[in-house]
């Protein structure tokens, strides 16, 4: 078989995990997941930031399992959309930077040359929706999708409407298309699939009522709603009623008012879609998935006590918050400090709709069931690759493996390793690398395994 034309259908990497059969079931729960862009670890009250207002996010985590330890797929946004919507590594989709690379990324000096790495989503990747499309769920996208591209007039397969989410197997969408971030936050907003309605109207309000309509439309069968905000992405906009409360509160926890707002406006319109479910009387029968992309951009939020932020292998570009609430299934008002990872959260909605993988498929992620129950999850280790430099930050690139409470980085420019005790430095102040030598081989090994059974993408040598 040829490695290209199987990689998203057929894995057979270290660690993964095929399906369990699916438990037969009268009713298949509907699902609702929210995934934010570049919400950080920190940014939710519940999270431990009281300078914050979210208190429908801390209504829904005290509802279900809030995990402490849990990973964007990568430290920027397109590579984790794709572990998001597929459950595959973004390293075996060879899909790990969030747009086409080139010197605009690159600093100055610089020893490596990334490699050419895809931000499209292939048309052959298999999908959640389409999964879930084939056992009878009416599927709905609102919000921000990042995984097309913008095409190439000399090759049409580089990306466009195409790849829009309605090719990936939804039925509705509603604003997913190329862009990263919407030109406005207010109507018009200039998103070429997202029709003026009301001049002035806030994005996220708006997606809200989308998908509340589609959930009014949909009721009577099972429905799998992704809502994936567009906020709390650049351009900073926020209505100015909420920008307000914010203003002289500057400080630890906030740097930004506007920011905060939008984390408040995210919440408010997260907070009507799950007000609906319950309008609707399907509230016990949905389960709900909350996260976001990457760690938050430390140049408009405060990360710490975590290190660095988006675009960075450190805690701080990598932790993100994530919320699930699963009746009959999880645990109320629990927190889990397992290590977890977006290519798990695919894995977990398949397993609760009853969805089967083909007999050879397998993917990256692993049904976070156990865990909801309280029990424990067999995984060693979790991995991640960015092999590129970050636009807004002189960061380096390379790998990462969490194993237990260790954290190994190696960089890739000169194979230098950085070892973290995570349970008594979060901060990740202190490289054990030298203390601990045969750990520190022991863990960029299991890596280095990974990426080749992978065939992650390596840079070069600079030219």
């Amino acid at each position: 078989m040829n490695p290209r034309a199987g990689l998203l259908r057929v894995a057979v990497a270290l660690g993964v995990v095929t399906l369990a059969p699916a438990v037969t079931r009268a009713a298949p729960p509907h699902v609702l997941y929210v995934v934010v862009d570049d919400l950080g670890w920190m940014d939710l009250r519940c999270q431990g930031n009281d300078k914050l207002n979210t208190p429908h996010l801390d209504a829904l985590a005290k509802q279900g399992v809030r995990f402490t330890s849990a990973y964007a797929a990568s430290p920027v946004c397109s590579p984790t959309r794709a572990a998001l919507i597929t459950g595959l590594a973004p390293a075996r989709l060879r899909i790990t930077q969030h747009g086409k690379d080139g010197p605009a990324f690159w600093p100055a000096k610089r020893a490596l040359q990334p490699p050419a790495a895809e931000h499209v989503l292939p048309l052959k990747a298999v999908t959640v929706a389409e999964r879930l499309k084939d056992v009878g769920y009416a599927t709905g996208f609102f919000g921000k999708w990042h995984l097309s591209g913008d095409r190439d007039p000399k090759d049409p397969n580089t990306g466009g409407p195409d790849f829009w989410p309605e090719h990936q197997g939804f039925d509705v969408n509603v604003g997913g298309c190329g862009f990263g971030g919407p030109p406005s936050y207010f109507d018009p907003y200039r998103v070429p699939n997202i029709k003026p309605r009301k001049k002035g109207e806030y994005l996220e309000d708006r997606l809200a009522d989308e998908a509340i309509a589609f959930m009014q439309a949909n009721k009577k069968k099972p429905m799998f709603v992704c809502l994936w905000t567009y906020n709390v992405h650049y351009p900073f906009e926020a209505p100015d009623d909420l920008i307000a409360k914010y203003k002289g509160k500057e400080g630890p926890g906030l740097k930004n008012p506007t920011y905060a707002a939008q984390v408040e406006a995210t919440d408010r319109a997260v907070g009507k879609v799950l007000d609906e479910l319950d309008r609707l009387g399907i509230a016990d029968n949905t389960l709900v998935v909350f996260t976001s992309d990457n760690g938050g951009w430390d140049g408009a939020t405060d990360n710490r006590p975590l290190r660095s932020g988006k675009g960075d292998l450190y805690e701080g570009g990598l932790r993100v918050p994530l919320i699930v609430r699963w009746p009959g299934v999880a645990g109320k008002g629990t927190t889990s400090d397992t290590p977890v990872t977006s290519a798990d959260l695919p894995a977990t909605i398949l397993d609760a709709a009853g969805a089967k993988l083909g007999r050879d498929e397998a993917l990256d992620g692993v049904s976070l069931r156990p865990l909801l129950q309280g029990k424990k999850l067999e995984r060693d280790a979790l991995y991640f690759h960015y092999p590129h430099f970050a636009w807004h930050k002189g960061n380096k690139p390379g790998g990462a493996v969490r194993a237990g409470p260790h954290k190994l980085i190696r960089r890739y420019e000169d194979n230098a390793l950085e070892l973290y005790d995570l349970t008594s430095d979060i901060g990740e102040k202190k490289n054990l690398a030298a203390d601990k030598p045969e750990l520190a081989a022991k863990l960029d090994g299991q890596l280095m395994r990974w990426l080749k059974d992978t065939g992650a993408q390596m840079p070069t040598a600079a030219k």
